[in-house]
């Protein structure tokens, strides 16, 4: 199907891989990964990373992804729900309280936004993966949203995949703050329109191929914006997942996609 599809498209077209799950699992480099990655660039696929996981700028991200895979990446190839965030934001929305670590700090500063420490201050909060979370993080967020704060998240996943099982991920602060303000917030990364629109201006021309692990972001994503959905099953998602929203493949690990697709 991949060798037939890539080669009646007249164009090599673009693989979107998610990081966590797919290429990482752990900090470590899922056996085979970057072998599978340059077989993909050698046979002319514009390449593009795209991960909810808002810890990390593009530049720490693709110096990290492309040291642990053995592969070059350019920071404009990564797409992070924190850039996804800047899309949704504007001057208006400033000063930002920031529930997140460094590298959603240092995006929305990058993107011109000015943030603040003082919840009275904020016109809005953003919040994504914090690890280094406490209870009076949380109840800063809470206070500013309650007293008509905007609220953004950079994406909803309520689990984050680790060796051996999974932890808690933003969409878990997502719930907890929603949970004590009545207030659901707005999501900027994948499924959501502002993270596809970010993927589709990076984009080449040909099809699409969406890589991921969990079906209601990675699938899902791809269905809303008409590209193929590609499960792979080394992150969050199993068979019982792809019977359900129904991908055009199923792998066991990223390494067989490039016979999948033919190259």
């Amino acid at each position: 199907m991949g060798s037939s599809f890539l080669a009646s498209s007249g164009t090599a077209g673009n693989v979107v891989f998610d990081v966590d799950g797919v290429l990482l699992l752990g900090g470590e480099a899922i056996p085979g990964a970057g072998d599978a990655i340059h077989r993909l660039d050698a046979a002319g696929l514009r390449l593009l990373y795209a991960t909810n996981n808002s810890t990390r700028t593009v530049d720490d991200n693709a110096d990290r992804l492309g040291g642990l895979l053995g592969v070059a990446i350019t920071p404009e190839a990564v797409v992070t729900s924190a850039v996804a965030a800047t899309r949704i934001l504007t001057p208006s929305d400033d000063p930002i309280l920031v529930v997140g670590e460094a590298g959603l700090e240092d995006t929305l500063e990058r993107a011109g936004h000015a943030l603040t420490a003082e919840w009275e201050q904020a016109a809005t909060v953003v919040v994504g993966l914090d690890r280094g979370i406490t209870y009076d993080r949380l109840a800063g967020a809470t206070r500013s949203i309650r007293s008509g704060a905007r609220f953004v998240g950079t994406n909803g996943d309520l689990t984050f995949p680790v060796p051996g099982g999974q932890v808690p991920g933003a969409g878990a602060l997502l719930a907890a703050i929603e949970a004590a303000t009545g207030v659901a917030p707005e999501v900027a990364g994948k499924p959501h329109a502002a993270m596809r629109e970010a993927i589709a201006d990076r984009l080449a021309p040909g099809p699409v191929w969406v890589v991921g692990d969990r079906p209601e972001t990675d699938l899902a994503m791809a269905a809303a914006a008409g590209w193929s959905g590609v499960l792979v099953l080394t992150g969050v998602g199993d068979r019982a997942a792809a019977a359900r929203w129904e991908p055009a493949l199923v792998l066991d690990d990223v390494t067989g996609l490039p016979t999948a697709l033919g190259v």
